[in-house]
Protein backbone atom coordinates (compact mmCIF):
# COMPACT_ATOMS: atom_id res chain seq x y z
CA UNK A 1 0.00 0.00 0.00
CA UNK A 2 1.21 3.56 -1.19
CA UNK A 3 1.30 4.60 3.15
CA UNK A 4 3.55 2.01 3.67
CA UNK A 5 6.22 2.07 0.75
CA UNK A 6 7.93 4.95 -1.09
CA UNK A 7 10.05 5.64 -4.07
CA UNK A 8 13.96 5.74 -3.94
CA UNK A 9 15.12 8.91 -2.38
CA UNK A 10 11.51 9.92 -0.45
CA UNK A 11 12.68 10.97 3.06
CA UNK A 12 10.66 9.60 5.55
CA UNK A 13 8.20 12.27 7.47
CA UNK A 14 10.30 13.51 10.63
CA UNK A 15 8.93 12.28 13.98
CA UNK A 16 6.43 14.03 16.21
CA UNK A 17 7.49 15.04 19.61
CA UNK A 18 8.63 11.87 21.80
CA UNK A 19 8.28 9.46 18.70
CA UNK A 20 10.75 7.59 17.12
CA UNK A 21 11.56 7.81 12.95
CA UNK A 22 9.00 5.69 11.21
CA UNK A 23 10.83 4.02 8.63
CA UNK A 24 8.48 3.01 4.66
CA UNK A 25 9.51 0.21 2.62
CA UNK A 26 11.57 1.39 -0.52
CA UNK A 27 10.18 -0.14 -4.02
CA UNK A 28 11.74 1.03 -7.18
CA UNK A 29 8.34 1.94 -8.92
CA UNK A 30 5.35 3.13 -8.11
CA UNK A 31 3.41 -0.68 -9.12
CA UNK A 32 6.31 -2.72 -7.73
CA UNK A 33 5.88 -5.31 -5.56
CA UNK A 34 6.01 -4.51 -1.74
CA UNK A 35 8.81 -6.58 -1.03
CA UNK A 36 13.20 -6.25 -1.06
CA UNK A 37 16.06 -8.61 -0.15
CA UNK A 38 19.37 -8.33 -0.68
CA UNK A 39 22.65 -8.08 1.69
CA UNK A 40 23.21 -5.00 4.38
CA UNK A 41 24.78 -3.16 1.78
CA UNK A 42 22.93 -3.98 -0.85
CA UNK A 43 19.19 -3.07 1.64
CA UNK A 44 21.73 0.47 2.18
CA UNK A 45 22.87 1.98 5.32
CA UNK A 46 19.23 2.50 7.11
CA UNK A 47 19.67 -1.72 7.46
CA UNK A 48 22.39 -0.70 9.99
CA UNK A 49 20.94 2.08 11.84
CA UNK A 50 22.05 2.62 14.96
CA UNK A 51 19.17 4.99 16.38
CA UNK A 52 15.54 3.36 17.81
CA UNK A 53 13.61 3.23 14.49
CA UNK A 54 10.17 1.58 13.33
CA UNK A 55 8.93 0.18 10.20
CA UNK A 56 5.89 -0.14 8.45
CA UNK A 57 7.00 -3.36 7.06
CA UNK A 58 8.52 -6.94 8.18
CA UNK A 59 12.10 -7.99 8.27
CA UNK A 60 13.43 -11.10 8.13
CA UNK A 61 16.99 -11.03 8.99
CA UNK A 62 19.62 -13.74 8.58
CA UNK A 63 23.01 -13.02 10.32
CA UNK A 64 26.00 -14.54 9.40
CA UNK A 65 28.46 -12.15 10.92
CA UNK A 66 29.27 -9.61 13.35
CA UNK A 67 28.77 -8.36 17.16
CA UNK A 68 27.12 -6.32 19.35
CA UNK A 69 23.88 -6.36 20.41
CA UNK A 70 20.23 -5.96 18.75
CA UNK A 71 17.81 -3.85 20.71
CA UNK A 72 13.79 -4.73 20.14
CA UNK A 73 11.46 -2.75 21.87
CA UNK A 74 12.81 -2.79 25.46
CA UNK A 75 15.20 -6.49 24.58
CA UNK A 76 18.40 -6.35 24.26
CA UNK A 77 19.92 -9.17 22.56
CA UNK A 78 23.55 -9.88 21.90
CA UNK A 79 24.26 -10.44 18.17
CA UNK A 80 25.51 -13.77 18.66
CA UNK A 81 25.66 -15.49 14.35
CA UNK A 82 24.76 -17.32 13.24
CA UNK A 83 21.35 -15.92 13.80
CA UNK A 84 17.64 -15.55 12.53
CA UNK A 85 15.30 -12.20 13.53
CA UNK A 86 12.02 -11.17 13.08
CA UNK A 87 11.38 -7.65 13.51
CA UNK A 88 7.53 -6.80 12.48
CA UNK A 89 6.26 -3.26 11.91
CA UNK A 90 5.63 -0.67 14.88
CA UNK A 91 8.04 -2.75 17.12
CA UNK A 92 11.19 -0.34 17.87
CA UNK A 93 14.87 -1.75 17.22
CA UNK A 94 18.31 -0.76 16.65
CA UNK A 95 21.73 -2.04 15.98
CA UNK A 96 24.35 -1.51 19.05
CA UNK A 97 27.95 -1.39 19.63
CA UNK A 98 30.68 -4.23 18.06
CA UNK A 99 31.01 -4.91 14.52
CA UNK A 100 28.02 -4.46 12.42
CA UNK A 101 25.96 -7.21 11.33
CA UNK A 102 26.74 -9.17 8.18
CA UNK A 103 24.32 -11.29 6.36
CA UNK A 104 20.91 -11.16 4.45
CA UNK A 105 17.61 -9.36 5.10
CA UNK A 106 14.06 -9.74 3.37
CA UNK A 107 11.53 -6.62 3.67
CA UNK A 108 7.99 -7.02 3.18
CA UNK A 109 4.69 -5.70 4.13
CA UNK A 110 1.31 -6.97 4.56
CA UNK A 111 1.02 -6.48 1.91
CA UNK A 112 3.03 -9.19 -0.20
CA UNK A 113 1.32 -11.65 1.76
CA UNK A 114 -2.07 -12.16 0.37
CA UNK A 115 -1.77 -15.70 -1.42
CA UNK A 116 -0.92 -16.43 2.37
CA UNK A 117 -2.48 -14.31 4.53
CA UNK A 118 -2.43 -17.10 7.91
CA UNK A 119 2.04 -15.99 7.32
CA UNK A 120 0.76 -12.86 9.70
CA UNK A 121 -0.07 -14.58 12.80
CA UNK A 122 2.65 -16.59 12.06
CA UNK A 123 5.26 -13.64 12.08
CA UNK A 124 3.64 -12.12 15.32
CA UNK A 125 4.24 -15.31 17.01
CA UNK A 126 7.88 -15.32 15.28
CA UNK A 127 8.54 -11.38 17.00
CA UNK A 128 7.60 -12.72 20.03
CA UNK A 129 10.46 -15.31 20.13
CA UNK A 130 13.45 -13.87 18.50
CA UNK A 131 16.22 -13.95 17.81
CA UNK A 132 16.67 -17.86 17.08
CA UNK A 133 20.54 -19.30 17.43
CA UNK A 134 20.44 -21.48 14.41
CA UNK A 135 22.62 -24.85 14.51
CA UNK A 136 25.18 -25.66 11.45
CA UNK A 137 22.20 -27.48 10.21
CA UNK A 138 19.15 -25.18 10.57
CA UNK A 139 21.90 -22.48 9.22
CA UNK A 140 22.67 -24.01 6.15
CA UNK A 141 18.47 -24.43 5.45
CA UNK A 142 17.81 -20.94 6.19
CA UNK A 143 20.68 -19.33 4.39
CA UNK A 144 20.06 -21.48 0.98
CA UNK A 145 16.39 -20.07 1.44
CA UNK A 146 17.94 -16.41 1.34
CA UNK A 147 20.01 -17.62 -1.43
CA UNK A 148 17.12 -18.17 -3.23
CA UNK A 149 14.99 -14.90 -2.61
CA UNK A 150 18.00 -13.05 -3.26
CA UNK A 151 18.47 -14.37 -6.72
CA UNK A 152 14.61 -14.36 -7.53
CA UNK A 153 14.45 -10.40 -6.50
CA UNK A 154 17.38 -9.71 -8.35
CA UNK A 155 16.58 -11.56 -11.72
CA UNK A 156 13.10 -10.68 -11.58
CA UNK A 157 12.14 -13.82 -14.47
CA UNK A 158 8.72 -14.06 -15.53
CA UNK A 159 6.38 -15.13 -12.37
CA UNK A 160 8.75 -13.78 -9.75
CA UNK A 161 6.44 -12.08 -7.89
CA UNK A 162 4.81 -15.76 -6.83
CA UNK A 163 7.83 -17.37 -6.48
CA UNK A 164 8.85 -14.52 -4.12
CA UNK A 165 5.61 -15.17 -1.82
CA UNK A 166 5.82 -18.88 -2.43
CA UNK A 167 9.62 -19.11 -1.14
CA UNK A 168 8.99 -16.47 1.38
CA UNK A 169 5.56 -18.62 2.72
CA UNK A 170 8.41 -21.62 3.09
CA UNK A 171 10.75 -19.17 4.49
CA UNK A 172 8.33 -17.81 7.42
CA UNK A 173 7.04 -21.55 8.21
CA UNK A 174 10.75 -23.27 8.63
CA UNK A 175 11.23 -20.37 11.02
CA UNK A 176 8.45 -21.33 12.65
CA UNK A 177 9.82 -25.19 13.50
CA UNK A 178 13.15 -23.08 14.91
CA UNK A 179 13.61 -23.54 19.08
CA UNK A 180 13.45 -20.14 20.61
CA UNK A 181 16.22 -18.44 22.59
CA UNK A 182 16.67 -20.17 25.91
CA UNK A 183 14.34 -19.70 28.72
CA UNK A 184 12.10 -17.48 26.96
CA UNK A 185 8.42 -18.85 26.38
CA UNK A 186 7.17 -19.13 22.80
CA UNK A 187 3.77 -16.62 22.78
CA UNK A 188 2.47 -13.12 23.20
CA UNK A 189 3.27 -11.52 26.60
CA UNK A 190 6.59 -12.47 26.98
CA UNK A 191 8.37 -9.15 27.33
CA UNK A 192 8.01 -6.33 29.12
CA UNK A 193 6.23 -4.32 26.46
CA UNK A 194 3.53 -7.09 26.50
CA UNK A 195 2.63 -5.76 30.30
CA UNK A 196 -0.26 -3.27 31.13
CA UNK A 197 -3.19 -2.39 30.14
CA UNK A 198 -2.76 0.24 27.28
CA UNK A 199 -0.24 -3.18 25.24
CA UNK A 200 -3.42 -5.90 25.98
CA UNK A 201 -5.89 -3.40 24.09
CA UNK A 202 -3.65 -2.84 21.48
CA UNK A 203 -3.08 -6.58 21.24
CA UNK A 204 -6.91 -6.96 21.32
CA UNK A 205 -6.80 -4.33 18.65
CA UNK A 206 -4.59 -5.85 16.41
CA UNK A 207 -6.02 -9.84 16.58
CA UNK A 208 -9.52 -8.05 16.20
CA UNK A 209 -8.13 -6.21 12.80
CA UNK A 210 -6.91 -9.60 11.53
CA UNK A 211 -10.78 -10.97 11.44
CA UNK A 212 -11.32 -10.13 8.00
CA UNK A 213 -15.21 -9.55 9.21
CA UNK A 214 -13.71 -6.52 10.91
CA UNK A 215 -12.57 -4.89 7.85
CA UNK A 216 -15.26 -2.60 7.43
CA UNK A 217 -15.39 -1.26 11.16
CA UNK A 218 -14.97 2.03 12.44
CA UNK A 219 -12.02 2.94 15.47
CA UNK A 220 -15.25 4.00 17.06
CA UNK A 221 -17.03 0.20 16.41
CA UNK A 222 -13.53 -1.43 17.70
CA UNK A 223 -13.51 0.81 21.19
CA UNK A 224 -16.48 -0.26 21.93
CA UNK A 225 -15.85 -3.78 21.12
CA UNK A 226 -13.20 -3.99 23.33
CA UNK A 227 -15.00 -1.74 26.02
CA UNK A 228 -12.65 0.98 25.51
CA UNK A 229 -13.14 5.22 24.53
CA UNK A 230 -11.86 5.55 20.91
CA UNK A 231 -9.27 7.85 22.47
CA UNK A 232 -7.81 5.79 24.76
CA UNK A 233 -7.84 3.07 22.02
CA UNK A 234 -5.99 5.37 19.61
CA UNK A 235 -3.28 6.47 22.41
CA UNK A 236 -2.60 2.59 23.01
CA UNK A 237 -2.56 1.45 19.57
CA UNK A 238 0.04 4.74 18.52
CA UNK A 239 2.18 3.78 21.31
CA UNK A 240 2.30 0.06 20.41
CA UNK A 241 2.82 0.76 16.99
CA UNK A 242 3.44 3.88 16.04
CA UNK A 243 0.68 4.13 14.05
CA UNK A 244 -3.16 5.21 14.58
CA UNK A 245 -5.72 2.75 14.39
CA UNK A 246 -7.72 4.30 11.39
CA UNK A 247 -4.75 3.91 9.41
CA UNK A 248 -4.28 -0.06 10.46
CA UNK A 249 -8.05 -0.30 9.47
CA UNK A 250 -7.87 0.97 5.91
CA UNK A 251 -5.10 -1.10 5.54
CA UNK A 252 -7.04 -4.08 6.61
CA UNK A 253 -9.79 -3.13 4.71
CA UNK A 254 -7.63 -2.93 1.50
CA UNK A 255 -6.03 -6.30 2.03
CA UNK A 256 -8.88 -7.85 2.59
CA UNK A 257 -10.09 -6.55 -1.08
CA UNK A 258 -6.68 -7.74 -2.27
CA UNK A 259 -7.49 -11.31 -1.02
CA UNK A 260 -11.05 -11.57 -2.66
CA UNK A 261 -10.20 -9.96 -5.57
CA UNK A 262 -7.32 -12.66 -6.04
CA UNK A 263 -8.32 -15.69 -4.88
CA UNK A 264 -12.23 -15.51 -5.15
CA UNK A 265 -14.61 -15.06 -8.57
CA UNK A 266 -16.66 -12.72 -6.79
CA UNK A 267 -17.54 -9.34 -8.69
CA UNK A 268 -15.73 -6.07 -7.77
CA UNK A 269 -19.56 -4.99 -6.63
CA UNK A 270 -19.62 -7.95 -4.57
CA UNK A 271 -15.87 -7.39 -2.87
CA UNK A 272 -16.90 -4.24 -2.12
CA UNK A 273 -20.05 -5.19 -0.43
CA UNK A 274 -17.69 -8.10 1.80
CA UNK A 275 -15.50 -4.84 2.58
CA UNK A 276 -18.34 -2.91 3.86
CA UNK A 277 -18.76 -0.78 0.61
CA UNK A 278 -22.41 0.08 -0.16
CA UNK A 279 -21.01 2.03 -3.03
CA UNK A 280 -19.03 0.20 -5.45
CA UNK A 281 -17.44 3.10 -7.56
CA UNK A 282 -16.57 5.21 -4.33
CA UNK A 283 -15.02 1.36 -3.45
CA UNK A 284 -12.91 1.52 -6.76
CA UNK A 285 -12.02 5.21 -5.91
CA UNK A 286 -11.23 4.02 -2.16
CA UNK A 287 -8.99 1.01 -3.87
CA UNK A 288 -6.97 2.68 -6.02
CA UNK A 289 -6.01 5.79 -3.58
CA UNK A 290 -4.60 3.29 -1.57
CA UNK A 291 -2.77 0.81 -4.30
CA UNK A 292 -2.68 2.77 -7.12
CA UNK A 293 -4.80 0.44 -9.27
CA UNK A 294 -8.06 -0.23 -9.98
CA UNK A 295 -9.83 -3.61 -8.58
CA UNK A 296 -10.03 -5.22 -12.02
CA UNK A 297 -6.29 -4.18 -12.69
CA UNK A 298 -5.16 -5.71 -9.62
CA UNK A 299 -6.85 -9.06 -10.03
CA UNK A 300 -5.54 -9.31 -13.62
CA UNK A 301 -2.40 -8.45 -12.78
CA UNK A 302 -2.12 -10.90 -9.96
CA UNK A 303 -3.96 -13.74 -12.47
CA UNK A 304 -1.28 -13.17 -15.06
CA UNK A 305 1.57 -12.97 -12.52
CA UNK A 306 0.08 -16.53 -11.78
CA UNK A 307 -0.21 -17.98 -15.25
CA UNK A 308 2.96 -16.93 -16.38
CA UNK A 309 4.23 -19.02 -13.40
CA UNK A 310 2.16 -22.25 -14.06
CA UNK A 311 2.66 -21.81 -18.21
CA UNK A 312 4.16 -24.71 -19.41
CA UNK A 313 8.04 -24.44 -20.59
CA UNK A 314 7.58 -25.46 -24.46
CA UNK A 315 10.38 -27.85 -23.67
CA UNK A 316 10.87 -31.67 -23.33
Amino acid sequence: MRSTTVLPGVPSPPPGAGDVALHRLEVARPDAPPFAAGSFEEVGPLSRWDRPHRHTFYELVHVTAGSGAHVVDLARWPVRPPQLTVVLPGQVHHWEGGRGPEGSLALFTDDFLVDHPGDREVLRELGTRCPFALDAEHDRAIGCLFTELLAEHRQRAAGHESVLRSLLHVLVLRAARLPGPAGQRAGRGTGPQAQGRSAAVAEAFTELVARSGAAGWSVRQCAERLGVTPGYLTQAVRAATGRPPGRLLIEARVYRAQQLLAHTRLSVRQVAARTGFDDPAYFGRFFRRETGSSPGAFRKHHSRHHQSLEAPSGRA
